[in-house]
C-alpha cells in the first residue's frame, strides 16, 4: 500500500474530516502545522493565533491517541518551513512520501497553493457542510436572484430541521419578523461559557505574545474552550440558558453588554470542533421539548443551515476574484478607529472595543455600525474584508468574505443583498442604547453634532442615485430626499464632506 501525508489545518479539526477518513493509521502520515505565513497574511487578532493553536496541539493528541502517526511542527521549531506547503515538501523529503491528501482548504489563497505545490496532492471536497459545491450550483442554476431565503427553505426539507411533514413547523418558513425587539432593559444571562486556560492553552498564550503581540488585539485574559469538549459545554450552555430569549433580541445592541443572548459559538464550529446539525439537533430538541420558543429556534437554526451554509455557496461559486471585488468603486482609506483610534463615534468605539477585546462582535455590531459606516463612508472593501478577515476569531474567507464584501459592503453588486444595507443613525437608536452617551446627536440632521450616520446616509444615496434610483426597495429613500427643499439637502451633503474631509486628515471625528 502506498503511504500519503494526510495534511489537516488548523480549521478542520474534526474527526471525521474527509482527508482522513478511508486513510490507513498504519501506513498514512498525519501532517499538521503552525505557521507564520497563516498567522501573519494579515494580522490576525492574538485571540485568534491562540485558539487556533492551542486547537491543533491538543486534536493532534487526540489523533496519536488513536494510533496515528502525527507529525507537528509547532510554530517556534527551528526546523519549521513558515508555509503550509513549505511544511509538506519538508516532511516529503523526510519520510520520502511525496503523494498528499487534504480536505479542501476555505480559501482560495490556500487551494491554489496546494494545487501548484510540486507534490502528487488530492483534494477532496469539505463534506463537513450540508450542501457540496454541486447542490449549491444546482440550486444557483437558471436563477437570476440568488436570494438566501429560498435556499434555506431547501436545507430545511432537505435535513427535515423544524419541518412538520413536508410544511415548516408552525406554518411559517422564517420568524424575523418577531426577532427585531430593541435592546433589552437589563440581560438575565452571564455571557457564553469562560474557560481556564490549561497548560498547553498557556503555553500557546505565551508563544503567541511572544511572536504577535503588536497585531491588533488583547489577548488575555483568554477563556475561549480549545477542544471538543469544551466547546459542546458551552453550546449547551447557551442552549438552556440563553436560546431561549435569543430570537427576541439577536439584532440588540448594549453599551454594557457585550454578549446579550448570543451563542458565541461560531469559533468552535468554523474550527470543526463542532458540527452544523449537532448544534441544530440540540436547538430543535429545546424547541420540542418545551423549553425554546420557535421564534428563537427557527431564527438560531436559519443562521447556520441557511445564511452560513449560502455564503459558502456563493464563496465558491463565484471565484478566486469575488473578495476583491468593488462595483461601487469605493476607494477612500480605512480609518484609524478600526484600529482603536478615538473616535467620538459611540457604537464604533463601544464595537471596536469589544473586537479588541473579545475577537467577536456579534452580526448586527459587523453589519450596521462598522460594516454600514464602511459602506456610507465609501471605504475601499477590500480595505475593510482584510480588517474583519483580521479580528475575529471565527473569520475564515469563504465566510467573511460573503458577509463583507457581498452583504456589508455591496461590493459584490448585489449579488447577495437586492439593496444595500444602509441606515441613518435612527436605526442604530432604535436597537441599542449607544446614543444616549454618544457625543453626538442622532436626532440632529445637519452640523457639526449630528450623528455622522445621519449625514452619510444621504451623501451615500446622492453619490449612488444614478445606480439605486431604480431599485423599488430604495425608492421611498428618494422620494423623502426630493421632498427636502434645496437648501437642506446642500447642507446635509456640504456637512456630510466636512466630516469626510475631516477623517480624512486623521482628526478625531
Amino acid at each position: 500500500m502506498v503511504s500519503r501525508l494526510i495534511l489537516i489545518l488548523g480549521d478542520q479539526l474534526s474527526p471525521d474530516l474527509s482527508a482522513l477518513r478511508n486513510a490507513n493509521p498504519d501506513n498514512d502520515i498525519v501532517v499538521m502545522a503552525e505557521v507564520g505565513d497563516e498567522a501573519s497574511y494579515v494580522p490576525h487578532h492574538p485571540k485568534k493565533i491562540a485558539f487556533v493553536f492551542a486547537a491543533m496541539r491538543k486534536f493532534a493528541q487526540q489523533l496519536r491517541a488513536q494510533g496515528w502517526n502525527v507529525l507537528y511542527a509547532q510554530l517556534d521549531d527551528t526546523k519549521n518551513a513558515g508555509s503550509i506547503v513549505g511544511e509538506l515538501l519538508r516532511r516529503a523529503q523526510d519520510t520520502g512520501i511525496s503523494r498528499v491528501r487534504a480536505t479542501e482548504p476555505g480559501e482560495w489563497r490556500l487551494i491554489e497553493a496546494l494545487q501548484q505545490a510540486p507534490l502528487q496532492v488530492e483534494i477532496l471536497e469539505d463534506d463537513r457542510f450540508l450542501a457540496s459545491h454541486k447542490d449549491f450550483q444546482d440550486w444557483a442554476a437558471g436563477r437570476k436572484q440568488l436570494r438566501m431565503e429560498y435556499f434555506y427553505r431547501e436545507m430545511r426539507r432537505k435535513t427535515g430541521l423544524l419541518m412538520d411533514g413536508d410544511q415548516p413547523e408552525g406554518g411559517k418558513w422564517n420568524y424575523d419578523h418577531d426577532n427585531r425587539k430593541p435592546a433589552p432593559d437589563d440581560v438575565s444571562y452571564p455571557g457564553p461559557m469562560q474557560f481556564t486556560p490549561d497548560a498547553v492553552v498557556e503555553d500557546v498564550l505565551d508563544l503567541v505574545d511572544a511572536r504577535f503581540g503588536e497585531h491588533f488585539g488583547t489577548l488575555r485574559p483568554f477563556h475561549y474552550a480549545t477542544d471538543r469538549a469544551g466547546a459542546h459545554r458551552a453550546l449547551m450552555q447557551f442552549i438552556r440558558n440563553a436560546l431561549p430569549r435569543f430570537g427576541d433580541f439577536q439584532d440588540a445592541m448594549l453599551d454594557q453588554n457585550r454578549f446579550l443572548y448570543h451563542a458565541v459559538i461560531s469559533p468552535y464550529l468554523n474550527a470543526g470542533l463542532l458540527s452544523p446539525l449537532e448544534i441544530c439537533r440540540a436547538a430543535e430538541d429545546a424547541y420540542k421539548s418545551g423549553k425554546a420558543p420557535l421564534n428563537a429556534v427557527e431564527g438560531f437554526i436559519r443562521q447556520i443551515i441557511g445564511w452560513r451554509e449560502y455564503v459558502r455557496g456563493i464563496y465558491f461559486l463565484e471565484g478566486a476574484d469575488y473578495a476583491s471585488r468593488n462595483a461601487l468603486g469605493h476607494t477612500r482609506s480605512l480609518p484609524a478607529f478600526y484600529w482603536g483610534s478615538d473616535t467620538r463615534m459611540r457604537c464604533i468605539s463601544k464595537a471596536v472595543e469589544q473586537t479588541r477585546d473579545e475577537a467577536y462582535a456579534h452580526h448586527i455590531q459587523r453589519l450596521m455600525v462598522t460594516g454600514n459606516f464602511g459602506l456610507l463612508a465609501g471605504i475601499d472593501p477590500h480595505q475593510v474584508h482584510e480588517w474583519y478577515l483580521s479580528v475575529y476569531i471565527d473569520a475564515y474567507e469563504w465566510v467573511e468574505a460573503p458577509n463583507t464584501v457581498g452583504m456589508s459592503l455591496f461590493a459584490d453588486g448585489g449579488i447577495i443583498a437586492s439593496k444595500p444595507y444602509v441606515s441613518s443613525g435612527a436605526y442604530i437608536n432604535r436597537m441599542s442604547d449607544y446614543c444616549k452617551n454618544c457625543a453626538y446627536s442622532v436626532s440632529a440632521k445637519t452640523g457639526e453634532d449630528a450623528c455622522p450616520f445621519n449625514l452619510l446616509y444621504w451623501h451615500f444615496l446622492a453619490r449612488h442615485r444614478d445606480r439605486f434610483a431604480g431599485n423599488p426597495r430604495m425608492a421611498n429613500m428618494y422620494r423623502t430626499w426630493d421632498r427636502m427643499d434645496e437648501t437642506r439637502r446642500d447642507t446635509v451633503l456640504r456637512d456630510a464632506d466636512l466630516f469626510l474631509n475631516k477623517m480624512d486628515r486623521g482628526e478625531r471625528v
